[in-house]
């Protein structure tokens, strides 16, 4: 695009940047399109599963619930408490919604289309999506009221559990793969499963850390079971107790673009990413972008379907599976892959 706009005439310096600009909007815009519909189709999902009919309503089918909703939300007042520090108070969500958006650079959607393609692309995932937990404990911070301060301390200790297992499952893929680029992850993983399959959770090695990395994927994301951070019956609402308005829904799209962002992970890096499960006609002639997405539907049903199913977790027993369970398996499975890696690729 940037040669586009070169060759119509305009500096490199300026090409480059509405070519940027650009590349940001056509991801961010069909982000938050995403969202609202994955919230719809969520709600269908837990609707089926509990024998409901879940919306059905609002425009053909309930498909316009998600958008009355968020008018609804727009059209509300924006409240901030007496006591709470107003200036950190309304920041926080924006921080939220901005790292969840900012993580999506880097997320490769087929062949050549991804907006930055860096060679560190895995470690710079790993560290945006880490300061996500900063929006959420300046929320409970700023609202000077115990319940969203619970929610915060809670926050931190989770993601600080089960980022410390994703690190180490990270580094299982990245010994398989050789690289921290998530586009060469995608294309090592062409015939690796039982050499015909793309993918590398056909791996006996790699399928129990996929297992992990789905679990702590939705320890991350404060999703059910492990949704103690926002659980209704012991923190009100958690860290958006004292939001309304839009403050309050920009914390709902980056929990959202989170949960879409965990999905794509899944996808590119276990199983295949943009690829087809095998290269067989006609299997390959549909576009990769399809693929990935149908993918990321799959997991995004997996993570309803536990929601709607799976009770959940005490703080303790939360606690319990991160560092007792998750870590030590974690680290053993990242000395077993080097210790076969250093067997069969270097003996």
């Amino acid at each position: 695009m940037t040669a586009t706009f070169q060759h119509w005439g305009m500096a490199h310096e300026w090409a480059w940047f509405f070519a940027t600009i650009i590349g940001i909007l056509v991801i961010a815009l069909p982000l938050m399109l995403a969202v609202a519909m994955i919230i719809y189709a969520e709600r269908k999902i837990w609707a089926a599963i509990a024998l409901r009919r879940g919306p059905n309503v609002v425009g053909p089918w309930g498909l316009l619930q998600s958008f009355a909703d968020g008018l609804k939300v727009f059209l509300k007042e924006t409240i901030i408490p007496t006591s709470a520090n107003k200036g950190l108070f309304l920041i926080a969500p924006i921080v939220t919604f901005t790292v969840a958006l900012i993580v999506w650079a880097v997320v490769p959607f087929q062949a050549g289309v991804v907006l930055a393609d860096v060679n560190v692309g895995l470690l710079y995932i790993l560290a945006a999506s880490s300061l996500g937990v900063y929006g959420v404990i300046v929320a409970g911070w700023a609202s000077n009221s115990k319940y969203p301060f619970f929610s915060a301390l809670r926050a931190a200790a989770q993601m600080v559990s089960y980022e410390v297992s994703i690190g180490f499952v990270l580094i299982t893929v990245v010994l398989y793969a050789g690289t921290f680029n998530l586009s060469a992850i995608v294309l090592e993983q062409r015939g690796f499963g039982l050499g015909i399959v793309n993918a590398f959770g056909f791996n006996l090695l790699l399928f129990p850390m996929w297992v992990v990395f789905f679990i702590s994927s939705m320890a991350e994301t404060f999703r059910t079971p492990f949704d103690l951070v926002e659980a209704e019956s012991e923190l009100v609402a958690g860290h958006q107790t004292e939001y309304s308005s839009m403050s309050f829904a920009l914390f709902w799209l980056g929990e959202y673009a989170n949960v879409i962002l965990m999905c794509a992970l899944n996808a590119i890096l276990f199983w295949g990413g943009w690829l087809p499960p095998v290269d067989w006609a006609p299997l390959y002639w549909i576009p990769g972008i399809i693929w990935l997405f149908l993918k990321m539907s799959l997991f995004f049903f997996m993570f309803g379907w536990v929601k709607a199913t799976v009770p959940r977790y005490r703080y303790d027993q939360l606690m319990r599976l991160g560092w007792k369970i998750f870590l030590p398996l974690s680290l053993l499975f990242v000395v077993l892959v080097s210790g076969w890696l250093m067997l069969t690729r270097f003996a």
